[in-house]
């Protein structure tokens, strides 16, 4: 970090922003910001950590082998979401993770005693951590015994390190008080507590003698020591596990084996079809097979999401089996969220699926992936109000716009079996994008192929899935997901009464925009300006669909929350069917002429 940048913190283009940012500064493990994300990331990367030790140590090499430390304050462990990451961390028995709690009793409205005085120690013991304290922040000695006792008794836990310490020690007037937690202290104050240290009054970014050599000579030495001798190690591991060596290799560069997407299925056509999220489970456990690093699971959902891997020898992580491919996050969805980050700065391929409802708790790390660029791979299922019976608690109505509106964020909404297909190959293959897979509860026909556009039109964004015989379309029909087999059937119904229709398939709006930028033209050849009469069917919002159907073209959609009924029931009531598409169609063309 150059003394420049410190010297223009939270300054346009500096490397030192107001919260560290992961991949612009080096040395920066993960952008945390929000109170109790990073703590959680930390649960993911003990979890990557056991989990790679386990699946790529050998006797004699240890290749994996470190801790994981995580500095926190009142206001992490305030945050729900530490709760459940460090109850998660308990029952795995984290043993190489350590939370140094950095205990001010201090807030920006003022003394902790204004909403938080638990016992926070008697709270960890019951997540199962060992839990050390230190009363005073400059006794070095209790510091030192303190990560003397963690060696010894950390061996089946993680630990929780209280630390005792005054906010703005030193200050004779911010001492102690909220004034310092968000504020500078001033410039008199600065000089009154440089003062107290000892220190010159006047020195701005001072750097004494002996603390450059400090660095470079000692902690920079014994970096570079352990590092070379490391690569050394890694040297004589590669030579006698090659197989193993190149896997890590290739994880560290988000890489992909070769022969990561043989024998996928291709689903032949059928009008009952499939659920996509069964079709989702089942590539998935293809891909898992091919790929050994992508990991994952469910926040309690698995039998419904279909993200259990059920091929022989993925197993389940636990304490005892840190090496399982299956996780179980328990019902901690915003948790899960956070340490699919901390495994993906890791280098693991993670995912971990939920209900589309429940991408609400989960959006703070979501947004946070994509500040990150992490390819991390969300499965939502149970997309629209499908869901039926569970009523409008559980029917995502706002969702799909609000995962759209994340930017870098990729929303994935698959219209059958072979479209899911392809969404997944397009996850896999990002770097730096997370993508959120939206997938159905109800089976959808799957589209017949042969006479229909093909699945590969999904890495464009949106596509011609049947065009008007002559290539000029009276009106254009688009949708996502499950609606897209309803546009079929009301362009048949359409061209009986001498309407012809184009169906357009637009599973992801993302990837249509940055593929236009790309390729100008594209767009033009899917929607001509020229016509004009457009109709979109999504059981969502209509919120964002006017970009495609202009300002006079209709939307149908969702203007309520949902109802709870079996699922024809809903889409009568809410416009979902056939003869409404045919209606507005219709309407659509003789406001064109």
């Amino acid at each position: 970090m150059p003394l420049d940048d410190i010297k223009r913190f939270r300054q346009l283009d500096s490397k030192c922003p107001g919260h560290p940012e992961y991949r612009w500064t080096s040395g920066i493990e993960t952008t945390t910001g929000p109170l109790g994300q990073g703590l959680a990331n930390s649960v993911g990367m003990a979890i990557a950590r056991e989990w790679l030790a386990s699946n790529y140590n050998r006797p004699g090499y240890d290749v994996i082998d470190y801790d994981i430390y995580a500095i926190c304050g009142d206001g992490c462990l305030m945050e729900g979401i530490s709760a459940e990451s460090a109850s998660l961390a308990g029952h795995l028995k984290l043993r190489h993770l350590c939370w140094i709690y950095d205990s001010n009793r201090i807030t920006i409205e003022g003394g902790t005693d204004l909403a938080f005085s638990e016992d926070v120690g008697t709270r960890f013991t019951g997540y199962g951590w060992n839990v050390l304290r230190v009363s005073d922040a400059n006794d070095l000695n209790q510091l030192d015994q303190a990560f003397a006792q963690l060696k010894k008794k950390s061996v089946d836990r993680p630990t929780l390190i209280i630390v005792e310490s005054h906010i703005a020690w030193g200050s004779p007037n911010k001492q102690n008080t909220a004034g310092a937690h968000g504020e500078p202290l001033g410039v008199e104050e600065i000089k009154l507590t440089k003062r107290g240290y000892g220190w010159p009054e006047d020195a701005k970014f001072l750097v004494p003698d002996g603390v450059y050599q400090h660095f470079v000579g000692g902690i920079g030495k014994r970096g570079k020591d352990l590092h070379q001798s490391w690569t050394a190690e890694f040297g004589k591991y590669k030579a006698e596990f090659p197989a193993e060596a190149k896997q890590i290799e290739l994880m560290q560069r988000r890489e992909l084996p070769a022969g990561w997407d043989k024998n996928l299925p291709v689903y032949p056509a059928d009008p009952k079809g499939k659920a996509t999220r069964e079709t989702g489970g089942q590539v998935l456990n293809v891909l898992a097979q091919n790929v050994p690093w992508l990991v994952g699971g469910s926040a309690d959902l698995a039998p419904s999401n279909k993200t259990r891997l059920t091929f022989a020898g993925a197993g389940d992580m636990q304490a005892q089996t840190f090496g399982g491919r299956n996780m179980h996050f328990g019902v901690r969805e915003h948790a899960m969220g956070a340490i699919l980050n901390g495994m993906s700065v890791s280098k693991v391929r993670p995912y971990g699926g939920t209900f589309l409802v429940f991408s609400d708790y989960m959006r703070p790390a979501i947004r946070l992936a994509a500040i990150m660029e992490l390819p991390v791979i969300y499965v939502f299922t149970h997309d629209s109000i499908g869901v039926g019976e569970d009523g409008p608690t559980h029917q995502p109505v706002e969702h799909l716009t609000a995962l759209r509106a994340i930017p870098g964020l990729v929303t994935l909404r698959p219209a059958d079996g072979n479209e899911v297909v392809e969404a997944w190959k397009f996850a896999m293959q990002q770097k730096r994008e997370p993508v959120a897979l939206v997938l159905t509860r109800q089976a959808l026909p799957t589209v017949d192929r042969q006479k229909y556009g093909a699945a590969d039109g999904l890495t464009r964004g949106a596509y011609v899935l049947s065009d008007a015989p002559n290539g000029k379309p009276d009106v254009l029909l688009m949708a996502s997901g499950s609606e897209v087999s309803m546009l079929l059937q009301a362009q048949e119904q359409l061209a009986a009464s001498g309407i012809q229709a184009r169906v357009i398939s637009v599973p992801s709006f993302e990837i249509f925009e940055h593929y236009c930028k790309k390729h100008p033209e594209y767009r033009e050849t899917v929607m001509p300006l020229s016509v004009t009469a457009r109709v979109s069917v999504e059981m969502g919002i209509t919120f964002g669909w006017e970009r495609y159907v202009g300002l006079t073209g209709a939307s149908i959609g969702m203007r309520s929350f949902g109802a709870s009924a079996p699922l024809k029931d809903l889409l009568k009531k809410f416009g979902f069917t056939t003869e409404a598409v045919v209606d507005a169609a219709k309407q659509q063309v003789k406001k064109s002429v």
